[in-house]
């Protein structure tokens, strides 16, 4: 696949995802599910490569920290993002020929939310103050967006990759990939 179009994708992913997180209500203190990080997940599961991680992070938390309703979670965001896309991207990597199906990209999706959630109230705590104590924020908000995001990757990730199928970016045989 052509660099361009890869990164066309990647910024269409991202433009859905921003839509879902902007519509999405904060209901805990401010804090909501970040459906970006589905986007950023579908992203790497089928786009991403060496060369555009960082950049598909860094965007992911700049536009994460752009609409979120929490007070002071700009930089966390670009820094769980950052920190959350390599770390997925690694996984993902070191595990292509045993994940390769909705099921494996939900669960790299309910790691990859822990991960950015743990990151996220980790960088506020340092940079601001928590509303409530972070075992209460990540029970309360990062546990139940991990179920929210696999759910959301068991039920998009198939039909990503039959259209990745069907246009001939993607080979029939998923342990091949783009």
């Amino acid at each position: 696949m052509k660099p361009t179009l890869r990164l066309v994708l990647m910024a269409l992913f991202l433009g859905i995802g921003t839509v879902l997180y902007a519509i999405i209500p904060g209901f805990v203190m401010g804090m909501k599910p970040d459906m970006l990080l589905s986007a950023m997940f579908l992203s790497i599961f089928f786009l991403a490569d060496r060369r555009t991680i960082i950049i598909l992070g860094l965007v992911t938390g700049v536009l994460s920290g752009l609409f979120s309703t929490m007070p002071g979670g700009f930089l966390p965001n670009v820094i769980d993002k950052l920190i959350t896309s390599l770390i997925i991207f690694g996984l993902f990597m070191a595990f292509k020929k045993v994940i390769h199906s909705f099921l494996g990209a939900a669960i790299l999706t309910v790691v990859g939310t822990i991960v950015s959630g743990t990151v996220f109230l980790s960088a506020l705590g340092l940079i601001a103050t928590l509303p409530k104590s972070f075992f209460a924020l990540f029970t309360a908000v990062v546990l139940p967006a991990a179920l929210i995001n696999a759910v959301f990757m068991a039920i998009v990730y198939p039909i990503v990759a039959g259209i990745m199928v069907r246009s001939g970016h993607r080979s029939s045989n998923p342990k091949i990939t783009a």
